[in-house]
């Protein structure tokens, strides 16, 4: 039996089929969750795609934070189970309290759609064991709220305590700067492109690993995170992921803001 892990739709979010077929290309069955639902289908793992939630009314993520299924989520996560955020379900998860810290403004006041290069600071967690050590990933950003923002005190502790997941990097692999590095888009505290909970089973990552799934996307680079939630996800449930099928078997995917 195939692994299954869900996918949470709110109204707005424009990322969620992506993620279905990344997830599907990484070996899992995904599911629609909707976001009125009170339970999670007995799923092994949770996505929260980006978009718009609630078309990001007041802030972004912070009016979904209150939707049905997020209770769901959150019981799943404090019992242990794997959440990622992509992009605006890393803002839904920041305002939920599921990830610390929070998503500003980018510095420059702008909407990004462009094309990052991120490198994982950690590869023994659910959500990055199989991908390689300190290799430059590139996959596209689409956001207004990207910039991770913590004082001094709690980034030092997130430093200390190794949440922070992901950072960006330039394309030789070395950590951006501060705001005004081009390689640090958003202007994000310390370079951080994603982070961890202090129990290390949700996640929260602003680009699009799902964007950068297949070949035909111009980048496969962010495979090996969705493989990485799949295979943890499988090895919880007692479940196998699928077999992989190959890149001229796989078909294209929309692509929009989120």
């Amino acid at each position: 039996m195939t692994v299954r892990v869900g996918v949470v739709v709110f109204p707005g979010s424009n990322c969620d089929r992506d993620t279905l077929r990344g997830l599907e290309l990484a070996g899992a069955e995904g599911v629609a969750l909707w976001h009125e639902q009170g339970s999670l289908d007995g799923v092994a793992a949770v996505v929260l795609p980006g978009g718009f939630a609630y078309g990001d009314y007041l802030r972004a993520g912070v009016i979904a934070r209150f939707s049905p299924v997020m209770r769901a989520v959150s019981a799943f996560a404090a019992e242990g189970g794997l959440v990622l955020g992509i992009c605006n379900g890393f803002q839904v998860l920041a305002e939920a309290g599921l990830v610390p810290g929070a998503l500003l403004r980018n510095r420059g006041l702008r909407f990004l759609g462009r094309e990052v290069r991120i490198a994982a600071e950690r590869v023994d967690t659910p959500f990055t064991s199989l991908v390689a050590d300190g290799r430059p990933l590139r996959m596209p950003i689409a956001h207004g709220e990207g910039c991770y923002y913590a004082d001094d005190t709690a980034l030092d502790e997130l430093e200390r305590a190794g949440q922070v997941l992901f950072r960006y990097v330039h394309e030789d692999g070395v950590r951006a700067g501060a705001e005004g590095d081009p390689a640090n888009p958003n202007g994000s505290a310390r370079a951080i492109a994603g982070v961890l909970n202090a129990r290390g089973n949700v996640a929260g990552l602003m680009p699009h690993p799902e964007r950068a799934a297949d070949a035909v996307l111009g980048s496969e680079d962010g495979l090996p995170i969705l493989r990485s939630l799949v295979n943890a996800a499988a090895r919880a449930a007692g479940e196998a992921p699928r077999q992989l099928v190959g890149s001229a078997n796989r078909a294209p995917v929309a692509v929009g803001p989120g």
